[in-house]
Protein backbone atom coordinates (compact mmCIF):
# COMPACT_ATOMS: atom_id res chain seq x y z
CA UNK A 1 0.00 0.00 0.00
CA UNK A 2 1.45 3.42 -0.76
CA UNK A 3 2.14 5.65 1.58
CA UNK A 4 -0.19 8.48 2.52
CA UNK A 5 1.30 11.69 3.98
CA UNK A 6 -1.11 13.06 7.25
CA UNK A 7 -2.12 16.25 6.20
CA UNK A 8 -5.26 16.75 9.08
CA UNK A 9 -2.72 19.28 11.03
CA UNK A 10 -2.57 21.98 8.27
CA UNK A 11 -4.47 25.02 9.23
CA UNK A 12 -6.35 24.79 5.71
CA UNK A 13 -7.87 21.02 7.02
CA UNK A 14 -8.75 21.98 10.19
CA UNK A 15 -12.21 22.16 10.88
CA UNK A 16 -13.93 25.56 11.98
CA UNK A 17 -15.55 25.39 15.16
CA UNK A 18 -17.83 28.44 13.88
CA UNK A 19 -19.58 26.11 11.38
CA UNK A 20 -19.65 22.50 12.61
CA UNK A 21 -23.97 23.04 12.58
CA UNK A 22 -23.53 24.13 8.82
CA UNK A 23 -25.88 21.70 7.33
CA UNK A 24 -28.28 22.82 10.05
CA UNK A 25 -28.33 26.45 9.40
CA UNK A 26 -30.28 28.68 7.22
CA UNK A 27 -29.42 30.12 4.11
CA UNK A 28 -29.25 33.70 5.86
CA UNK A 29 -27.51 32.46 8.51
CA UNK A 30 -25.29 30.65 5.93
CA UNK A 31 -24.79 34.08 4.40
CA UNK A 32 -23.70 35.78 7.75
CA UNK A 33 -21.36 32.95 8.63
CA UNK A 34 -19.49 33.24 5.43
CA UNK A 35 -19.52 37.11 5.47
CA UNK A 36 -17.94 36.68 9.18
CA UNK A 37 -15.40 34.35 8.41
CA UNK A 38 -13.97 36.50 5.24
CA UNK A 39 -13.58 39.31 7.50
CA UNK A 40 -10.44 36.88 8.34
CA UNK A 41 -9.27 37.73 4.19
CA UNK A 42 -8.54 41.18 5.32
CA UNK A 43 -6.29 40.22 8.31
CA UNK A 44 -4.44 38.26 6.39
CA UNK A 45 -3.45 40.57 3.74
CA UNK A 46 -2.98 43.45 6.61
CA UNK A 47 -0.34 40.39 8.28
CA UNK A 48 1.41 39.73 4.90
CA UNK A 49 1.91 43.73 3.82
CA UNK A 50 5.78 43.51 4.43
CA UNK A 51 6.23 40.62 1.63
CA UNK A 52 3.46 41.80 -0.44
CA UNK A 53 5.57 45.00 -1.02
CA UNK A 54 8.51 43.15 -1.77
CA UNK A 55 7.26 41.16 -3.89
CA UNK A 56 5.52 43.95 -6.11
CA UNK A 57 9.21 45.16 -5.96
CA UNK A 58 11.49 42.71 -7.24
CA UNK A 59 8.75 41.96 -9.58
CA UNK A 60 8.59 45.46 -10.91
CA UNK A 61 12.53 45.54 -11.19
CA UNK A 62 12.86 42.15 -12.88
CA UNK A 63 10.12 43.46 -15.25
CA UNK A 64 11.33 46.66 -15.80
CA UNK A 65 14.83 44.92 -17.03
CA UNK A 66 13.55 42.58 -19.49
CA UNK A 67 12.03 39.76 -17.70
CA UNK A 68 8.63 38.02 -17.16
CA UNK A 69 6.49 37.01 -13.86
CA UNK A 70 4.91 33.46 -14.06
CA UNK A 71 2.34 32.45 -11.53
CA UNK A 72 1.85 28.75 -10.82
CA UNK A 73 -0.31 26.54 -9.30
CA UNK A 74 -3.22 23.56 -9.46
CA UNK A 75 -7.09 23.52 -9.03
CA UNK A 76 -8.20 26.38 -7.52
CA UNK A 77 -4.68 28.49 -6.94
CA UNK A 78 -3.86 27.38 -10.59
CA UNK A 79 -6.99 29.03 -12.15
CA UNK A 80 -6.76 32.13 -9.59
CA UNK A 81 -2.67 32.55 -11.22
CA UNK A 82 -4.12 32.02 -15.09
CA UNK A 83 -7.44 34.67 -14.18
CA UNK A 84 -4.79 37.00 -12.82
CA UNK A 85 -2.62 36.74 -15.61
CA UNK A 86 -5.63 37.08 -18.19
CA UNK A 87 -6.85 40.30 -17.19
CA UNK A 88 -3.44 42.21 -17.43
CA UNK A 89 -2.89 42.55 -20.89
CA UNK A 90 -6.52 44.24 -21.56
CA UNK A 91 -6.33 46.72 -18.00
CA UNK A 92 -2.87 47.76 -18.70
CA UNK A 93 -2.13 46.64 -22.57
CA UNK A 94 0.95 44.60 -21.68
CA UNK A 95 2.36 41.68 -23.83
CA UNK A 96 0.14 38.32 -23.00
CA UNK A 97 3.90 37.16 -22.85
CA UNK A 98 4.68 39.15 -19.81
CA UNK A 99 2.49 37.66 -17.10
CA UNK A 100 1.93 34.47 -17.71
CA UNK A 101 -0.10 31.44 -15.72
CA UNK A 102 1.08 28.02 -15.55
CA UNK A 103 -1.79 25.83 -14.18
CA UNK A 104 -1.41 21.78 -13.36
CA UNK A 105 -3.05 19.59 -16.58
CA UNK A 106 -2.68 23.13 -18.93
CA UNK A 107 -5.76 24.64 -19.83
CA UNK A 108 -8.07 21.42 -20.13
CA UNK A 109 -7.53 22.07 -16.19
CA UNK A 110 -9.21 25.41 -16.29
CA UNK A 111 -12.86 24.14 -16.77
CA UNK A 112 -12.40 19.99 -15.66
CA UNK A 113 -11.16 19.35 -12.89
CA UNK A 114 -7.27 18.20 -13.01
CA UNK A 115 -6.51 17.84 -9.19
CA UNK A 116 -4.81 14.51 -10.04
CA UNK A 117 -1.99 16.05 -12.01
CA UNK A 118 -0.74 18.30 -8.89
CA UNK A 119 0.85 15.54 -7.70
CA UNK A 120 3.52 15.13 -10.11
CA UNK A 121 6.38 16.68 -9.27
CA UNK A 122 8.01 16.58 -12.67
CA UNK A 123 5.20 17.74 -14.51
CA UNK A 124 5.70 21.33 -12.00
CA UNK A 125 9.85 21.11 -13.69
CA UNK A 126 9.08 21.04 -17.06
CA UNK A 127 6.71 23.47 -17.40
CA UNK A 128 9.35 26.00 -16.11
CA UNK A 129 11.42 24.33 -18.82
CA UNK A 130 8.99 25.02 -21.58
CA UNK A 131 8.77 28.24 -20.75
CA UNK A 132 12.65 28.84 -20.90
CA UNK A 133 12.13 30.36 -17.50
CA UNK A 134 15.69 32.83 -16.72
CA UNK A 135 16.78 34.59 -13.97
CA UNK A 136 15.73 37.92 -15.20
CA UNK A 137 12.09 36.13 -14.40
CA UNK A 138 10.13 35.82 -11.37
CA UNK A 139 7.94 32.49 -10.27
CA UNK A 140 5.45 32.72 -7.82
CA UNK A 141 4.12 29.31 -6.67
CA UNK A 142 0.88 29.23 -4.91
CA UNK A 143 -0.22 26.57 -3.17
CA UNK A 144 -2.96 27.26 -0.26
CA UNK A 145 -1.87 24.17 1.73
CA UNK A 146 1.46 24.71 0.61
CA UNK A 147 2.31 20.94 -0.31
CA UNK A 148 1.51 20.91 -3.89
CA UNK A 149 3.94 18.53 -5.55
CA UNK A 150 3.55 20.34 -9.30
CA UNK A 151 3.94 23.86 -7.57
CA UNK A 152 7.48 22.89 -5.44
CA UNK A 153 8.60 21.15 -8.32
CA UNK A 154 7.90 24.45 -10.26
CA UNK A 155 9.88 26.78 -7.79
CA UNK A 156 12.56 24.28 -7.47
CA UNK A 157 13.26 24.11 -11.48
CA UNK A 158 13.07 28.32 -11.59
CA UNK A 159 15.51 28.69 -8.34
CA UNK A 160 17.91 26.38 -10.18
CA UNK A 161 17.62 28.55 -13.52
CA UNK A 162 18.38 32.04 -11.12
CA UNK A 163 15.14 33.42 -11.01
CA UNK A 164 13.29 35.13 -8.44
CA UNK A 165 10.92 33.12 -6.42
CA UNK A 166 8.04 33.72 -4.41
CA UNK A 167 5.64 31.05 -2.28
CA UNK A 168 2.02 32.25 -1.53
CA UNK A 169 0.40 29.52 0.66
CA UNK A 170 -2.58 29.76 3.38
CA UNK A 171 -0.62 27.85 6.22
CA UNK A 172 2.14 29.10 8.50
CA UNK A 173 5.36 28.16 7.97
CA UNK A 174 6.49 26.24 10.97
CA UNK A 175 4.03 23.71 9.23
CA UNK A 176 5.39 24.18 5.51
CA UNK A 177 8.27 25.18 5.45
CA UNK A 178 9.22 26.71 1.73
CA UNK A 179 12.88 27.69 0.76
CA UNK A 180 11.92 31.05 -1.77
CA UNK A 181 13.32 34.21 -2.06
CA UNK A 182 9.88 35.82 -1.01
CA UNK A 183 7.68 33.62 1.45
CA UNK A 184 3.99 35.06 1.57
CA UNK A 185 1.76 33.87 3.98
CA UNK A 186 -1.78 34.68 3.77
CA UNK A 187 -3.47 32.79 7.08
CA UNK A 188 -6.85 32.82 6.92
CA UNK A 189 -7.73 30.28 9.24
CA UNK A 190 -9.61 27.04 9.10
CA UNK A 191 -12.79 26.89 6.39
CA UNK A 192 -16.51 27.07 6.67
CA UNK A 193 -16.86 23.83 4.66
CA UNK A 194 -13.69 21.78 6.19
CA UNK A 195 -10.71 21.72 3.76
CA UNK A 196 -12.57 23.43 0.98
CA UNK A 197 -9.85 26.30 -0.16
CA UNK A 198 -11.81 27.79 -3.06
CA UNK A 199 -13.26 29.33 -0.14
CA UNK A 200 -11.39 31.82 2.60
CA UNK A 201 -8.14 30.71 0.78
CA UNK A 202 -8.81 31.42 -2.94
CA UNK A 203 -10.62 34.50 -2.35
CA UNK A 204 -7.49 35.78 0.27
CA UNK A 205 -5.48 34.46 -2.76
CA UNK A 206 -7.31 36.46 -5.35
CA UNK A 207 -7.17 39.57 -3.38
CA UNK A 208 -3.10 39.27 -2.79
CA UNK A 209 -2.74 39.08 -6.88
CA UNK A 210 -4.92 42.31 -7.65
CA UNK A 211 -2.40 43.60 -4.94
CA UNK A 212 0.72 42.13 -6.43
CA UNK A 213 0.00 42.63 -10.41
CA UNK A 214 -1.47 46.24 -9.58
CA UNK A 215 1.37 47.17 -7.80
CA UNK A 216 3.50 46.03 -10.09
CA UNK A 217 1.85 47.68 -12.79
CA UNK A 218 2.25 50.71 -10.97
CA UNK A 219 5.83 50.70 -10.49
CA UNK A 220 6.28 49.94 -14.30
CA UNK A 221 4.25 53.72 -14.81
CA UNK A 222 1.44 51.93 -16.38
CA UNK A 223 -1.00 54.33 -14.13
CA UNK A 224 -1.56 57.78 -13.98
CA UNK A 225 -2.95 58.79 -10.65
CA UNK A 226 -5.35 56.13 -10.20
CA UNK A 227 -6.02 55.80 -14.18
CA UNK A 228 -5.43 52.82 -16.12
CA UNK A 229 -4.04 55.12 -18.83
CA UNK A 230 -2.06 51.67 -20.75
CA UNK A 231 -5.80 50.64 -21.01
CA UNK A 232 -6.37 48.50 -24.59
CA UNK A 233 -9.15 50.04 -26.06
CA UNK A 234 -10.87 46.60 -27.30
CA UNK A 235 -14.60 47.41 -26.95
CA UNK A 236 -17.77 49.63 -26.39
CA UNK A 237 -16.79 50.50 -22.47
CA UNK A 238 -13.61 50.35 -22.61
CA UNK A 239 -13.68 53.03 -25.78
CA UNK A 240 -16.34 54.86 -23.30
CA UNK A 241 -13.83 54.49 -20.25
CA UNK A 242 -11.03 56.29 -22.71
CA UNK A 243 -12.96 58.98 -23.57
CA UNK A 244 -13.62 59.75 -20.20
CA UNK A 245 -10.12 59.92 -18.95
CA UNK A 246 -9.53 62.01 -21.60
CA UNK A 247 -12.47 64.44 -20.74
CA UNK A 248 -12.13 64.31 -17.03
CA UNK A 249 -8.41 64.91 -17.37
CA UNK A 250 -7.85 67.55 -20.12
CA UNK A 251 -10.90 69.49 -19.76
CA UNK A 252 -11.82 68.33 -23.84
CA UNK A 253 -15.50 67.48 -24.65
CA UNK A 254 -16.61 64.30 -25.57
CA UNK A 255 -15.67 65.32 -29.87
CA UNK A 256 -12.49 66.62 -28.96
CA UNK A 257 -11.29 63.74 -26.81
CA UNK A 258 -12.69 61.72 -29.55
CA UNK A 259 -10.69 63.19 -32.09
CA UNK A 260 -7.35 63.21 -29.68
CA UNK A 261 -7.73 59.24 -29.14
CA UNK A 262 -7.94 58.79 -32.85
CA UNK A 263 -4.93 60.69 -33.63
CA UNK A 264 -3.21 58.58 -30.94
CA UNK A 265 -4.19 55.42 -32.36
CA UNK A 266 -6.42 54.69 -29.57
CA UNK A 267 -3.35 55.28 -27.02
CA UNK A 268 -4.99 57.20 -23.81
CA UNK A 269 -1.02 57.56 -21.83
CA UNK A 270 -0.04 58.71 -25.97
CA UNK A 271 -3.07 60.83 -25.96
CA UNK A 272 -2.63 62.62 -22.68
CA UNK A 273 1.11 63.35 -23.86
CA UNK A 274 0.32 64.88 -26.95
CA UNK A 275 -2.56 67.28 -25.58
CA UNK A 276 -0.20 68.32 -22.49
CA UNK A 277 3.18 68.72 -24.62
CA UNK A 278 1.83 69.89 -28.27
CA UNK A 279 4.20 66.82 -29.99
CA UNK A 280 2.85 65.04 -32.90
CA UNK A 281 1.88 61.02 -32.01
CA UNK A 282 5.39 59.97 -33.01
CA UNK A 283 7.27 62.47 -31.34
CA UNK A 284 5.18 61.48 -28.02
CA UNK A 285 5.75 58.09 -28.56
CA UNK A 286 9.47 58.30 -28.58
CA UNK A 287 9.56 60.37 -25.51
CA UNK A 288 7.20 58.12 -24.03
CA UNK A 289 9.83 54.87 -25.07
CA UNK A 290 12.43 57.40 -23.42
CA UNK A 291 11.26 57.22 -20.25
CA UNK A 292 10.11 52.79 -19.96
CA UNK A 293 6.76 54.26 -20.82
CA UNK A 294 6.53 56.38 -17.69
CA UNK A 295 4.02 59.44 -18.94
CA UNK A 296 4.38 61.36 -15.54
CA UNK A 297 8.42 61.37 -15.87
CA UNK A 298 7.96 62.15 -19.73
CA UNK A 299 5.76 65.13 -18.70
CA UNK A 300 8.37 65.91 -16.30
CA UNK A 301 11.66 65.87 -18.40
CA UNK A 302 9.44 67.73 -21.60
CA UNK A 303 8.59 70.80 -19.16
CA UNK A 304 12.03 70.96 -18.00
CA UNK A 305 13.33 71.06 -21.54
CA UNK A 306 10.93 73.88 -23.03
Amino acid sequence: MDYLEERGHLLTEQINPNSKNLDQLTSLELVDLFNKEDVQTLKAIAQARLELAQAIDVSAKSLGRGGRLFYVGAGTSGRLGVLDAAECPPTFCTDPDLVQGIIAGGAAALVRSSENLEDRTEDGASAIAQRQIIEKDVVVGISAGGTTPFVHGALEAAKQRGATTIAMSCVPAEQVPIIVDIDIRLLTGPEVLAGSTRLKAGTVTKMALNILSTGVMVRLGKVYGNRMVDVSVTNRKLRDRALRMLEDLTELNREEAQVLLKRSGKRVKLALLMHWTGLDAQQGQQLLDSHQGNLREAIQKHSQSH
